[in-house]
This record gives structure tokens, sequence and C-alpha cells, in this order.
């Protein structure tokens, strides 16, 4: 095995480690939270944290899901935990 096969191996690797760790992310970010500044915004800790878990079992349904989380309900919930109801 040469240093080109490794580097592809290495690189495919990590690439196929986005889904994951975009599901990871997510899902500590959603536990994270505290369950009131989830009731302030208006959102339900435990079906996002459910859907979250469940579209991660298709690559594409749970980056979609993730990638909703992280750049939208996330930001609202943090508004809230900070204070901007």
């Amino acid at each position: 095995m040469d240093l080109s096969e490794l580097a592809v191996a290495i690189a495919l690797a990590a690439f196929a480690a986005i889904p994951l760790s975009l599901t990871i992310w997510a899902l500590l970010d959603a536990a994270g939270r505290p369950q009131w500044a989830w009731a302030l915004s208006g959102r339900r800790q435990v079906l996002w944290m459910a859907g979250i878990m469940f579209a991660a079992l298709t690559v594409v349904g749970g980056m979609i899901v993730c990638a909703w989380y992280l750049t939208r309900v996330r930001h609202e919930i943090a508004a809230a935990e900070d204070g901007h109801i």
C-alpha cells in the first residue's frame, strides 16, 4: 500500500464520518440545552431529539434534520436561554 492509497482511504473515511458527526453534534447540543429554554422558545426537546435519532437512520434525512436543527432551531433555543424571547 503506497501513500496515495492511504490518503484516499483517509479522505473517504473522513467524508463518510460527516453524517455521524452532524448527528452526534445535534444530539449533544439538544440534550445540553435546559428544558426551560425549550419551553420559552415554543419547541419540544424530546420531539427534536427523537426526530434527529430517527432521521439518522437514513443518511440524507439525517443530514437534513440535523442541518435544520443546527441552523434554525438551535439559535432560537440559545436566544431563549440568553433571555431574548
